[in-house]
Order: C-alpha cells, then sequence, then structure tokens
C-alpha cells in the first residue's frame, strides 16, 4: 500500500484519471522525485512485488490512464 512509504512524497495521483498516459507520467515524475512512472496497458500482468520507487501508470487502448495512478 502506498502508506507503506512514509515520508517519500506524493502517492496517489486520482487528478490523473482520463489524462494521456505520457504528460501523466511526466506530472508524476516531477511530483515526486522519488519514483520512476511506468506506462503499462492496463490489461496487462504486472509485477506484484510492492515497490516505494514504481508508480504504474495504467492506460487504455488510446493511452489514456484508466486506473488511478499510486506508488507500488
Amino acid at each position: 500500500m502506498a502508506s507503506s512509504c512514509p515520508g517519500r512524497g506524493k502517492k496517489l495521483w486520482p487528478e490523473l484519471l482520463g489524462v494521456d498516459g505520457k504528460d501523466a507520467a511526466r506530472m508524476i515524475e516531477n511530483q515526486n522525485k522519488m519514483v520512476d512512472a511506468i506506462i503499462v496497458d492496463k490489461d496487462d500482468g504486472l509485477v506484484q512485488n510492492f515497490d516505494c520507487n514504481r508508480v504504474w501508470v495504467k492506460v487504455d487502448k488510446h493511452g489514456i490512464v484508466a486506473e488511478v495512478p499510486r506508488v507500488g
């Protein structure tokens, strides 16, 4: 969970739902310098380990953010 990374900056970006994935990834990395935003298809199987330095930016077939990005 995002709360597992105390003191590591912003952890949740609900305001990016519906935004272009590339723009969202840039905004996430600008707002939290400690994470890498990684754009993936929302239907792809993902590694399930929790990582305080990663944000999956899950996009639909049009490249639009389809799920709220969060640290993990």
